[in-house]
């Protein structure tokens, strides 16, 4: 296991208390993230860091905004994953992640006030 899968799963043992639900799976032959049988997300998919599901408009602008990439594996593309190299955006994008397939809605992510 490398350090970013490592660094993922320490993310995922932390959500424990919040979403008791969280459990281990597989997809496509990796180890990922479940909620009440949802996929949330996956580390290290081939090298493309996280790989988190949300709502299509949100995958949208984190591609949008360079935080994210398409997620197409066999080149296929999937409108409601995104694959997220840097290990920062992790732990917000994990949660809401959670929050989607909980079916509850999605954390909005930070906003900043003007006056800051």
């Amino acid at each position: 296991m490398g350090v970013d899968d490592e660094h993922f799963w320490s993310l995922v043992e932390a959500l424990r208390d919040e979403a008791p639900r969280i459990e281990e799976g597989t997809m496509m032959g990796s180890r990922c993230v479940r909620l009440g049988g949802e996929f949330v997300a996956l580390p290290g998919f081939k090298d493309t860091g996280m790989v988190v599901k949300l709502p299509r408009e949100r995958v949208a602008a984190l591609v949008a905004d360079g935080t994210g990439r398409p997620f197409a594996p066999a080149g296929r593309v999937f409108r409601e994953w995104v694959a997220v190299p840097n290990p920062e955006h992790w732990p917000a994008l994990l949660r809401e992640g959670v929050a989607f397939a909980g079916g509850s809605a999605p954390a909005a992510p930070p906003t900043q006030d003007a006056t800051d």
